[in-house]
C-alpha cells in the first residue's frame, strides 16, 4: 500500500484500539484504580515494571503487590518501615523478587524526596527530542541508594542499547492525553512528540510486516528507526501508533 493507505490504515486501527474495552486486557488497569496523581503514577510504574509475560500472570501480580502496599501506594513509598516490606516476602514475578521490590520501594521513596517525584526524574533535561540520556540518567538516580546487583536488571539502559519498552510503555500511559480514556496525560513537563512506542515482539513484526522497520533486532537502534517511521504519520503524537501495531499483533495476530 501507499504511504498515505498505510498512514489511514494505522490512524483507523489506532482509533479501533484506543478505548476503554481496551483497559480490561491490560496492565494500564491498575494505575486506572486510583485518582490522585501520586498513586497513579507510583501504581503506573510497578505495572509497568513487571509487565513481561502471560498478561493475566502481569495483572494479577502487579493487582498483589497494590495490595501488599495497602491500596495506597504513595502513602506506603512514603512512609514505609523496614518492617512493613516484611510483607513483600514471597513475592515473585519471574525474575522479579521480593527483594527487588523492595529496592524499588525504597528507592520511589528516594526519588519523591529528593529528586522531585516520578515526573521530574524521568524528564528530558538535555536538547535530546529523545529519552535515551533520560532513562539513562533515571536509572542511575535509581540505584544511587544501596541495592542489590541484580536488582539493576529490571531498569533497562537505552546507553546499552536496550530497547526499554516498559519505561516507554509507562510514559505513554503518564503523558498522552486521556481524551480517549485509557492513557492518563498527567505528566505535563513531557512532551508527547518525544514519546517512543514500546517495542516488544508483537509490535516489532507487525512493523516489519508493514515495511516501517526494516531492523532485525528490537533494540534501541530499532526505536529510533521505528521513531522516524511514526513521526512522519503525526509527529504531535506518533505513539497513538503503538494501539494499531499492539492490536494488530495481539489481537488479530496479523
Amino acid at each position: 500500500m501507499t504511504k498515505t493507505e498505510l498512514k489511514e490504515f494505522l490512524d483507523e486501527k489506532a482509533a479501533y484500539y484506543e478505548n476503554p474495552d481496551f483497559i480490561s486486557s491490560d496492565p494500564i488497569q491498575i494505575p486506572h484504580q486510583f485518582s490522585v496523581k501520586e498513586d497513579i503514577e507510583i501504581a503506573g510504574f510497578l505495572a509497568a515494571t513487571i509487565a513481561w509475560g502471560n498478561r493475566k500472570m502481569i495483572i494479577n501480580n502487579a493487582q498483589k503487590i497494590i495490595t501488599l502496599m495497602g491500596n495506597s501506594p504513595y502513602d506506603f513509598v512514603c512512609n514505609h518501615t523496614e518492617g512493613d516490606l516484611h510483607d513483600f516476602d514471597g513475592f515473585v514475578h519471574r525474575t522479579f523478587n521480593a527483594d527487588d521490590l523492595k529496592h524499588f520501594v525504597r528507592s520511589l521513596k528516594n526519588i519523591y524526596q529528593n529528586h522531585g517525584g516520578l515526573e521530574e526524574a524521568l524528564q528530558i533535561k538535555d536538547a535530546s527530542t529523545n529519552y535515551k540520556t533520560a532513562i539513562h540518567h533515571f536509572k542511575t538516580i535509581f540505584f544511587e541508594i544501596p541495592h542489590l546487583k541484580r536488582t539493576q536488571k529490571h531498569v533497562s539502559d537505552p546507553v546499552k542499547g536496550s530497547a526499554s519498552k516498559r519505561i516507554n510503555m509507562y510514559l505513554r500511559w503518564m503523558t498522552r492525553n486521556n481524551n480517549k480514556g485509557v492513557d492518563f496525560g498527567i505528566w505535563k513537563k513531557h512532551k508527547t512528540a518525544h514519546l517512543h512506542c514500546p517495542l516488544d515482539v508483537h509490535t516489532g513484526n507487525v512493523a516489519r510486516k508493514l515495511g516501517i522497520l526494516t531492523r532485525k533486532q528490537n533494540d534501541w537502534k530499532a526505536i529510533l528507526e521505528l521513531d522516524e517511521s511514526l513521526r512522519k504519520f503525526n509527529p504531535e503524537d506518533p505513539v497513538k501508533y503503538d494501539f494499531a501495531l499492539f492490536g494488530l499483533g495481539v489481537f488479530e495476530k496479523f
